[in-house]
């Protein structure tokens, strides 16, 4: 059976991360100047994620003057998912027109670190890269006139107003990280 691992805490620090990106540049977190970093973890193939892609952008396109940066990342096992290889991912890229870098964390370690498990999950970091927020992007995965509450807008706008986030964590629906043998998470 797997478990899943424990997810980061709120306050705790974004890790580092050097990812190659569809457009082959790398990106490295460390270069990433933006008042707020949001964090999907995502893929090419989940449902869930090509459910939420434009409201992604949407949100990535009107966010961005307002200093916030998107990036999402692709942890999945490409040998047992071929959909979500490197050239499918710049295929991804092109047909949605992505409004942020899309990575690949080929050997899993930023997944890892960043201790997600499904796709789509967020993290938001503040300035200072403490994580702020984790979970979903609202409460209607499969379809967005049900929306009744957007969880990342309403912390994307805590941030930026320099207020507490009212809920800090939610559960975030998706397809699991299809993890290499050797990584599958274990609590224990």
């Amino acid at each position: 059976m797997q478990t899943h691992p424990e997810p980061l805490a709120i306050g705790a620090t974004a890790p580092a991360f050097d990812l190659p990106a569809t457009d082959g540049s790398r990106v490295r977190s460390a270069d990433i100047d933006a008042e707020v970093l949001v964090y999907i973890q995502g893929c090419n193939h989940c449902p869930y994620v090509i459910a939420y892609v434009e409201r992604l952008k949407r949100l990535a396109t009107e966010y961005a003057p307002k200093g916030v940066a998107f990036v999402m990342v692709n942890s999945n096992d490409a040998s047992t998912h071929p959909d979500d290889d490197l050239a499918s991912m710049q295929a991804f890229a092109r047909e949605h027109d992505l409004p942020f870098p899309y990575l690949w964390d080929e050997d899993q370690s930023v997944a890892q670190a960043y201790r997600t498990f499904r796709t789509p999950e967020l993290l938001v970091f503040d300035r200072e890269r403490h994580l702020r927020y984790h979970g979903r992007i609202d409460d209607s995965a499969k379809d967005p006139a049900a929306v009744t509450k957007e969880d990342l807008r309403e912390a994307l706008d805590a941030l930026l107003a320099g207020e507490e986030i009212e809920e800090s964590e939610t559960w975030a629906v998706g397809c699991t990280v299809k993890w290499k043998p050797e990584n599958v998470p274990v609590i224990g």
